[in-house]
């Protein structure tokens, strides 16, 4: 039986001063599926995503991606895993200004030590895929919000990652665009096999994803 994308079992985490956020939080997400996390304000939706990409460490609890438990792991082979195991997609996109968006979406491969032409190749082919192929030499201040965040999504799967994490991406977008950026997301890690792990204060956001779940100071419940 495969191990699933990431698993977390009775994880706790306060802030400084001492105050709780969330305890004996648990959660498995297998290759494939889509889950959506909700939460009010303050209640740790981003503290948790910076948990699993080993950005934080927690009071209490085990966190694991592919089978592999992140506190085995030096800073040096989580600083690796995030490279090669995780994909990012932000509210605030995060696309290099000085970079073409097929420079953009590459830099994940070249930063593996892959070839240029292949990590070139790769990166026509994602943004082809976002509907973007026409594209590959523009520069991000050429582009709208709801193109860079196509932009966004094709960085962040170019690697192939085993787990997606999505931190706000319809924020900034309008409903149209937000349902777009959504479900392309969605498709995408159908096809490639990965897992998403979605932040968002976005009902119609979360409504697209396989699962829903409630962030609490009591850990994760069923929305």
């Amino acid at each position: 039986m495969n191990a699933p994308a990431l698993h977390i079992r009775q994880l706790a985490k306060s802030v400084p001063g001492g105050r709780l956020l969330f305890d004996g939080l648990s959660l498995e997400i297998a290759a494939g599926e889509h889950v959506a996390i909700r939460g009010e304000s303050g209640v740790g939706k981003s503290t948790l995503l910076n948990l699993i990409a080993g950005l934080d460490t927690p009071d209490r609890g085990e966190i694991g991606i592919a089978g592999t438990p992140l506190a085995t792991l030096d800073e040096n082979a989580r600083t690796d895993l995030r490279r090669d195991a995780i994909g990012f997609v932000f509210q605030a996109f995060h696309i290099l200004p000085h970079l073409t968006l097929q420079q953009n979406v590459a830099l994940p491969l070249l930063l593996q030590k892959r070839s240029r032409a292949d990590a070139l190749g790769r990166a026509a082919s994602l943004l082809d895929a976002v509907g973007l192929g026409g594209r590959l030499r523009s520069y991000p201040k050429e582009l709208s919000g709801g193109e860079l965040q196509r932009v966004a999504i094709a960085r962040s799967l170019v690697h192939a990652p085993a787990l997606l994490l999505a931190d706000e991406p319809t924020g900034n977008l309008d409903p149209d665009t937000a349902r777009q950026i959504m479900e392309l997301l969605g498709k995408a890690v159908k096809e490639q096999g990965a897992a998403m792990l979605l932040v968002t204060h976005s009902p119609a956001a979360a409504a697209m994803a396989d699962r829903q779940l409630l962030l609490t100071h009591d850990g994760l419940v069923p929305a």
